[in-house]
């Protein structure tokens, strides 16, 4: 399952946000979404969970969490357009 993570704090680092879901199951993949121009975190973030159980129940743990600060947006990754 593809997963939406935003309101992120600006300085989270990819390695530490797969770290905090890996304690929810698998996890294929983080990719921390860059600014082009500043190289800078635009606060958000797609992760890949190979497990839809595992993927849900981290969501609804995760949706709400406040994480350095900020309280994240956890959801399923709905395709654009």
């Amino acid at each position: 399952m593809n997963i939406y993570i935003g309101n992120l704090n600006y300085r989270v680092r990819e390695q530490e946000l797969q770290q905090i879901l890996e304690e929810y199951g698998t996890v294929d993949s983080v990719k921390l979404i860059i600014d082009r121009d500043t190289r800078r975190s635009k606060g958000f973030a797609f992760a890949e969970m190979p497990n839809d159980d595992e993927a849900r129940n981290m969501i609804k743990e995760l949706d709400g969490a406040e994480y350095e600060g900020r309280q994240m947006v956890v959801k399923e990754a709905t395709p654009r357009g």
